[in-house]
């Protein structure tokens, strides 16, 4: 499976973004799928993440009660929507689908997409 992922910019501290990753070649309906960002200068770290169905999600304590994330399986298609941003979430931001273990281990994913730029001013 082939993941574009797209949304990211420049925004302002307080703002909003919408990331959304957009999965080809393969149907992801029945994959738990994670989002995982870079900062500049460190490691790749979990975001969050949510099941196949939808029904359950997980956030690292960073992002929890600012980023929601969904999924719409007849699109293909999952989201990040990320509110109240600050300039510590600057970062490039990845989708990648889970394969099974702990979702915060980048081991346990695979099929991840290019990375979309999320540049937060202060």
């Amino acid at each position: 499976v082939q993941l574009q992922a797209s949304g990211g910019g420049l925004v302002q501290a307080g703002g909003s973004l919408r990331l959304s990753c957009a999965a080809s070649g393969r149907s992801i309906s029945y994959y738990d799928m994670a989002w995982f960002r870079r900062a500049p200068g460190k490691e790749r770290e979990f975001a969050a993440a949510i099941t196949y169905y939808g029904g359950n999600r997980y956030y690292a304590d960073s992002v929890k009660g600012r980023f929601t994330i969904s999924r719409d399986n007849a699109k293909n298609t999952v989201y990040l929507q990320m509110t109240s941003l600050k300039p510590e979430d600057t970062a490039v931001y990845y989708c990648a689908v889970f394969t099974g273990g702990r979702y915060y281990d980048t081991a346990n994913y695979n099929s991840w997409g290019q990375g979309t730029q999320v540049t937060v001013s202060s």
